[in-house]
Order: structure tokens, then C-alpha cells, then sequence
């Protein structure tokens, strides 16, 4: 379904994408996903911190989930290229359930852990599950997308992909803020349970003719190695994901909200929504303009100055005092992370062959899906060292230094345009 059209043909515009069902289904999925995730994310950060009053703790959530996830990403990208995708989905979106319920049941006293340190280890444990899980998340959806979508659409299709995930990383956050502070910890893990279970269904009925599955399958460490040659010998595909990966890795200022809201805003967790939310509704604003006017020209140039709008945003949320101002350049650098991520994804589609997406897709998910995670985890180790506010404005310099680092040896992708990718 990805041939290409002819040269003269009309590109489809966003109504086609709209009335396409399988398209809707998978942003459907993608959605529902989304919030069942990150409502997860801000009510752990916000439990942890409760029974620990500790940065670095906040640091550890990352850590923990990011293990298991380097340990089954490459085999969760051959499995989405060799068994049906549609049922992965649905088996990881239930394993996303289960660890919900799970902490559920911590923050309810239903398990037996009370706000003891068990209690917080078994949150750890509940997290690491969910770094499994997560592993197979993206795959399935990068490889659905190429089988929903002609070839032509890929640039468009990603605006609004990208669209698609900012509305959960807004709505999200906020739904996560919210749910805690008037509803509970546990009221909020039970909402996420029930997008996970929406989620489930969601992947299962999506429209869409799956690839013919292989009658004999090469040998899983071969076959994932063919993935790892692809991506290291394709020199705009690696430099794009370790330009993401090295930016957010330094940049995960996200991760130490809860913290910068007590000691530096002294606000509560009404404010941990509105600034875990910022960030999506710059990238919402951005993958809006993106869809209606998709980038082809100087792409790679545009990703270079988009990564380094970043690092200076979060320089400047960490200089700031004042609510409105963090507010504001989170949504900045959400605007330059939205930037960031329809290129991306949109190099990563246009360069990789069928046959490779689920491999290619776990490969990308441990340069960019992990770096969040380290970046959490690297921003609780500098919090310690540094202090808060030094620590974020050192992210913020290196993320500069990524960039200019980047520009000089990935010439081919600080070159790029995308109709040489068509």
C-alpha cells in the first residue's frame, strides 16, 4: 500500500486522511494509547514524590522502565515483522492494563504495600513492566501506518500523527493533574486502566490488510541484525534518531516538573498538569501548521534549527519564577519538538523498506521512545549534583552542542530534502 504515485498526481489533502478508516483507526489507537500512558506518567511522578520527597527518586521512575525496555526492544521489532500486528498491539495495550491496575492497587492500600519503601519498589517493579510493554507500542503502530497510507501521504499523514499523539500529551497530562488532585491517585490510575482496555479494542478492529506473514523466518539475532545494519549504514536515518536522542537526553526537564513546582513555583499538582501539558500544546499548534503545509525542502536544516530552539527554550524555563513564564517556554519547546518529530518520523517511513519497519521501528524506539527515560534519569543524577535550576540550564547547553555537533558529522542529513526520499 505505500507505492508511489505519479509525479503529476494531486497529493491527497487532509480530508482523504480523515476518510480513510483504517488511518482513523490507528490514530484511534494511537490516541487512546497515549492517555492511558501518560496519565500513568504524571500520577506515578506524583505518588513517588509523595513517599519519597526526593528528585533522584523521580529519576529512578525512568530508569526503571527504560531496563526492560532496552532488554526486549529489538525482539519486540522482530516480532512485529513476523507475527500479526493487530494482536500485538492488542496484547500490549492489555499488559498496559495490568500494570495500571496494579498501581492501583499500591495507591488504594488493595495491595499489601502501603507508603512503606516495598510500596514505592513495587511502583519500580509496576514500571519495568511497563518498559516491556512499551517496547512493542511503537513498532506495531509504525508498521500499521505504512499499510494504512499510499506513499504520497506519508509527509501529510505524519502532520497529523503527530497531531494525534501532542492531543494525548496534552490532554493527557492535564486529565493526570487533575484526576489527582481532586479525584486520587487511585481514581487516576483506574481512568488510564480504562483507556488501556479502549486502546485494546481499538488496535484489533482497525481496517487494514496486514502483510503476508513469512513462510520461514530467518534467525531472530540475523534477522534483528539486518535491522541494525540498515539503520547504521543510512546515514540521514541514524543521524536524525541520535540527534533526537542526545537532545532529549539532555533536555529532560520534563521529568523534574513535580520538583521545580514545589521548591521553585511552590505550586501544587494542578500545576504539574497545566506544565506537563505545555510542551504537547506547542507540538499541537506545530503539527497543525505541519499537516496543512508539509515540509519538503531543506528538511534537514529545519531539524537542526528546530533541535537547537529546544535546547533554548529549556535554558529559559529554567531561568524562569513565574508560572505563566515556564508555561510558556515549555509550549516553545514543544513547538521545536514538534518540528523534530514529524521529520523524523517522516525520514524514518520514506527511508525504511516494508519488510524492515518493525526492526527499523524498535531500533528508532531505543534511540528516541528510551531517551526520555535516560533523560529523566540523567536529570535526577544532575539534579543531585548540580541543584535544579543548574541542572536544566546544563541540558539545555548540551542539547546546543548536540546540534552543532550533529551538523558536522551528518552532512548528508544536514543537506536533506525530502523529495530526494520520494
Amino acid at each position: 500500500m505505500s507505492e508511489a504515485a505519479p509525479a503529476d498526481a494531486p497529493v491527497p489533502g487532509i480530508g482523504d486522511l480523515l476518510r480513510n478508516r483504517g488511518f482513523t483507526g490507528l490514530m484511534t489507537y494511537r490516541l487512546l494509547a497515549m492517555l492511558s500512558y501518560q496519565i500513568v506518567a504524571v500520577t506515578v511522578g506524583w505518588h513517588v514524590y509523595e513517599l519519597t520527597r526526593d528528585a533522584f527518586a523521580l529519576g529512578l521512575i525512568g530508569l526503571a522502565e527504560v531496563i526492560p525496555y532496552f532488554c526486549f526492544a529489538l525482539f519486540a521489532g522482530y516480532a512485529v515483522d513476523h507475527l500479526p500486528r493487530r494482536k500485538l498491539g492488542m496484547a500490549a495495550c492489555l499488559g498496559l492494563l495490568l500494570t495500571t491496575l496494579t498501581l492501583a492497587g499500591v495507591a488504594s492500600g488493595v495491595l499489601p504495600a502501603g507508603t512503606s519503601s516495598f510500596g514505592t519498589l513495587t511502583i519500580y517493579a509496576a514500571i519495568a513492566v511497563n518498559g516491556v510493554v512499551r517496547a512493542f507500542l511503537a513498532p506495531v503502530y509504525m508498521s500499521l501506518f505504512a499499510r494504512v497510507l499510499k506513499r504520497e501521504q506519508f509527509v501529510r499523514g505524519a502532520g497529523v500523527s503527530s497531531v494525534v499523539m501532542q492531543s494525548g500529551l496534552v490532554l493527557g497530562p492535564a486529565a493526570g493533574g487533575l484526576l489527582v488532585a481532586w479525584g486520587g491517585k487511585s481514581a487516576a490510575y483506574l481512568v488510564a486502566a480504562a483507556f488501556a482496555a479502549a486502546a485494546s479494542i481499538a488496535v484489533i478492529t482497525i481496517r487494514v490488510t496486514e502483510p503476508p506473514l513469512p513462510a520461514e523466518r530467518a534467525p531472530i539475532f540475523k534477522s534483528i541484525g539486518e535491522g541494525l545494519n540498515f539503520v547504521f549504514r543510512t546515514q540521514v536515518v541514524l543521524g536524525a534518531q541520535a540527534l533526537d536522542m542526545f537532545s532529549v537526553l539532555f533536555g529532560g526537564a520534563v521529568a523534574l516538573l513535580p520538583a521545580f513546582i514545589s521548591e521553585i513555583l511552590h505550586y501544587g499538582p494542578e500545576a504539574l498538569g497545566l506544565l506537563r501539558a505545555a510542551p504537547a500544546v506547542g507540538a499541537v499548534l506545530m503539527g497543525v501548521y505541519l499537516a496543512r503545509r508539509p515540509l519538503q525542502r531543506h528538511a534537514g536544516r529545519i531539524l537542526l534549527i528546530a533541535v537547537a530552539g529546544f535546547g533554548l527554550s529549556i535554558i529559559g524555563f529554567a531561568l524562569s519564577r513565574e508560572l505563566w513564564v515556564s508555561a510558556l517556554m515549555l509550549m516553545l519547546s514543544g513547538m521545536c519538538d514538534g518540528v523534530s518529530v514529524v521529520l523524523r518520523s517522516t525520514i524514518l517511513q520514506l527511508a525504511t523498506p516494508d519488510h524492515l519497519r518493525g526492526r527499523v521501528s524498535s531500533i528508532n524506539g531505543i534511540f528516541i521512545g528510551s531517551s526520555n527515560e535516560l533523560g529523566a534519569f540523567e536529570s535526577g543524577v544532575a539534579a543531585r549534583l548540580m541543584g535544579l535550576v543548574p541542572s536544566l540550564i546544563f541540558g539545555g547547553c548540551m542539547t546546543l552542542a548536540v546540534v552543532g555537533a550533529t551538523a558536522k558529522l551528518a552532512p548528508k542529513l544536514r543537506r536533506l530534502d525530502l523529495r530526494d526520499l520520494h
